[in-house]
């Protein structure tokens, strides 16, 4: 039987700030590296920048290019990260923490599980 592996859990949510409603889980990710971590939000940040306005811009460049490093040592020492920018009335918050993946059970390297032959395609009548 396979150990867990140790990695990140990584989300994107967005909160409205002109309604009541609840942040939403905009993505998720999982990675195996705190550099594979931080590099999932530094895509995210390098592709959103020309639509933002100028303070979150900054923000976001701050972070790629004075405080990445700073995240990447604090997920090494198993600490969670968060980063948010507002733009537009709207919080955008990333998060990354510590985790451990299970194994699936009955899962070896890429082969699907016994039981699947047991299912059979939905059929419309």
């Amino acid at each position: 039987m396979s150990s867990p592996t140790r990695g990140y859990w990584c989300e994107c949510w967005t909160q409205d700030l002109t309604t009541t409603e609840a942040p939403v889980l905009r993505a998720s990710f999982d990675a195996y590296s705190a550099s594979q971590a931080s590099r999932w939000v530094a895509i995210a940040f390098r592709t959103i920048s020309p639509a933002l306005d100028p303070n979150a811009s900054d923000r976001v460049w701050t972070w790629l290019y004075e405080e990445r490093a700073e995240t990447i040592k604090a997920l090494i020492r198993s600490e969670p990260c968060t980063l948010t920018i507002t733009q537009a009335g709207t919080h955008i918050t990333w998060t990354i923490r510590p985790a451990l993946f299970l194994p699936l059970a009955h899962r070896q390297n890429t082969e699907l599980p016994a039981c699947i032959s047991s299912f059979k395609p939905h059929r419309r009548d």
